[in-house]
């Protein structure tokens, strides 16, 4: 992009061999508002940190001479088979990282052979992504019940949607003070000083001003900053709501044809339950550290909630904190059947849009690979708790503050 002779699009400092390079290749393309939205936590942050620090806690146990060089990754969700353990996350208002959202997130999982969840609060509807894509996607829905989630969940099901994600840790928002200070609300506040500081980055702003893609378009029809503060109003008036329980979940459960996965479990108890209602699948998250901080890491909790589940067929994913390869292959050992990511593909998305999420893709996908072959690892399917042991406390420590 140019104007007035000068070159506007953002220079790379050097070659993004990991994910921790595309975060921060993508915060100097983001204004001060968007960063505080992906990359935040809340109140202290305890959480957040904790998600990381959580796979510093284990370590490989490499067995040597296994005669294996290219393992495999395929594995099955929710009856689909996947080329990759590794799922795309449900990230509503995507379209603040690229104005393609959630289309580019779409598009590159089922180029990387696995399935990209749609939020409720996603920056392009439910039937513009069913349009632009192949494969029938996941969905992804807030906890009510009456007419909007059976509205939501019908258009969802007609556009081939078959399994639904119901996140059920959002019965208020929690106190994300970045985002607060920055302007992203709850109602986003754009001041004067704000759209100043919004022109230091050109080319985000040129895109969302002639895309408007910053709204939940499931949820209203426009797509400029009204239309996103109405969104983000009815979010917090319809879709998080602290009186939801059990026998909400049960309605949701009778309502929809297809598999159904409850996320946001912590614990065992809350685990036993979903198997017992008969649910497909647990993911095991605490909202990215969003949500109530010092909640566990979620792969502290893993085997717990594994032990819970037992030899039922309830399937167990694991969300939040997962950076590495490395961190893929740990998760998948202590029980779960593939991860799911959302920081990292943002990261990738704000980058390069569609390309930028099959690199980031590509990145992880080289690291599982290795860290598989040097472990003496066939396949994800031959993984078990006996590939790792616990790191003594001081090395964990300390690799968790160097990070």
């Amino acid at each position: 992009m140019r104007a007035f002779g000068f070159d506007l699009r953002p220079r790379s400092p050097g070659p993004l061999l990991n994910v921790d390079d595309y975060r921060r290749a993508a915060r100097r393309r983001l204004p001060a508002m968007v960063r505080a939205y992906v990359d935040g936590g809340a109140d202290d942050l305890a959480t957040l940190a904790g998600n990381r620090e959580s796979f510093a806690r284990w370590e490989f146990r490499p067995r040597v001479l296994t005669g294996h060089r290219a393992p495999d990754l395929a594995t099955t969700v929710a009856g689909v088979g996947l080329d990759l353990p590794v799922l795309l996350a449900p990230v509503g208002l995507s379209g603040l990282a690229h104005w393609r959202g959630d289309v580019a997130a779409a598009r590159a999982a089922e180029r990387h052979g696995t399935r990209h969840v749609l939020s409720t609060a996603s920056s392009w509807t439910i039937e513009e992504v069913a349009a632009a894509t192949a494969e029938d996607h996941f969905f992804q829905l807030y906890p009510h019940s009456g007419e909007t989630a059976s509205a939501l969940m019908e258009r969802a099901w007609h556009a081939g949607n078959r399994m639904m994600m119901v996140t059920a840790d959002y019965p208020v928002r929690g106190n994300r003070e970045g985002e607060r200070r920055t302007g992203m609300g709850p109602p986003p506040v754009l001041t004067p000083a704000r759209a100043l500081r919004m022109c230091r980055h050109p080319v985000w702003t040129y895109r969302t001003l002639r895309h408007r893609r910053i709204s939940a378009r499931n949820l209203v029809e426009g797509g400029g900053v009204a239309a996103a503060v109405e969104s983000v109003e009815i979010q917090e008036r319809h879709l998080s709501q602290a009186t939801l329980d059990w026998d909400d979940l049960a309605w949701l459960r009778d309502r929809w044809p297809g598999r159904l996965y409850l996320k946001g479990v912590l614990t065992a108890e809350d685990a036993d339950r979903a198997a017992v209602l008969g649910l497909d699948g647990i993911v095991v998250s605490n909202h990215g550290g969003r949500q109530l901080d010092f909640s566990p890491a979620t792969l502290d909790v893993l085997p717990e909630i594994v032990a819970a589940v037992g030899t039922r067929s309830t399937e167990i994913l694991l969300d939040c904190g997962v950076r590495r390869g490395a961190d893929v292959v740990k998760a998948l050992a202590l029980g779960a059947r593939a991860v799911l990511i959302g920081r990292p593909y943002v990261y990738g998305l704000a980058v390069g849009g569609e390309d930028g999420v099959i690199r980031v893709l590509d990145i992880l996908k080289s690291e599982i690979e290795r860290t598989l072959v040097l472990l003496g690892v066939p396949s994800v399917d031959a993984l078990d708790p006996t590939s790792l042991r616990r790191r003594p406390p001081s090395a964990a420590t300390e690799h968790g503050e160097a990070r």
